[in-house]
């Protein structure tokens, strides 16, 4: 066994790791990504600042592992269905996930946008791509079916995703009442109302177009004059 290996299996390196991330989860809860300093979680856990620094080289690592410790947990895909059944089914799983999850919301925004100066730390970046995937996979089982391209058209799963899982977020951020599952319905009719008007439209532009280009073809020269 390597040296670098026999460190990391070292119990003590394990636990002190445990008690670095127990008082960063515990700190980030309470106020935010901001109180997540390398002295506030040195003081909170009583782990030597030399021993915070073998584990991460700064304090924006340490943040990004404490947010990936308290990621909630992926939400199940509903099951088949039609699809303005398994869309609400869907979003009602995902309004019980932000109400109940352990990470303030405006710090999943803060991740998934990065709109922070610490934004484009390789660490960051990474979470947050893990976090985006996290949050699609369930809607990728949703809209990658042959019903859901017929009634939507066209789509970008992420824009599909902000105009879905958007007002729930945006309840949480601002503090109005908990999204209900007649909330969820409601989103999501208006979505799909909003996708089949476009979708329409869009055929109609695309035959009105057809009708144009057969306007301005030449037409056949008469031979019989």
């Amino acid at each position: 066994m390597s040296g670098i290996r026999a460190e990391e299996e070292d119990p003590r390196r394990v636990r002190s790791r445990a008690r670095l991330l127990d008082a960063a989860a515990a700190l980030l809860q309470d106020g935010g990504l901001e109180a997540v300093t390398v002295e506030s979680v040195t003081k909170l856990s009583k782990v030597a600042r030399t021993t915070l620094y073998r584990h991460f080289d700064n304090a924006v690592q340490l943040r990004a592992a404490t947010i990936e410790r308290l990621l909630p947990s992926p939400v199940e895909p509903p099951p088949e269905g039609p699809l303005r059944d398994r869309l609400v089914t869907l979003l009602e799983r995902q309004a019980e996930a932000i109400r109940d999850t352990r990470l303030q919301v405006s710090t999943l925004a803060w991740l998934a946008t990065g709109s922070d100066h610490d934004a484009d730390n390789p660490a960051i970046s990474s979470l947050r791509r893990r976090l985006i995937d996290h949050y699609r996979a369930p809607f990728d089982h949703v809209l990658e079916t042959p019903e859901a391209r017929k009634r939507l058209g066209e789509f970008d799963t992420y824009f599909v995703l902000s105009q879905l899982v958007g007002p729930l977020v945006f309840a949480k951020l601002i503090g109005l009442r908990p999204s209900t599952p007649h909330d969820c319905a409601r989103i999501v009719d208006d979505f799909l109302a909003a996708r089949g008007i476009a979708v329409t439209q869009r055929a109609e532009d695309g035959r009105a177009q057809r009708h144009l280009e057969v306007d301005r073809q030449p037409s056949e020269p008469d031979l019989d004059r």
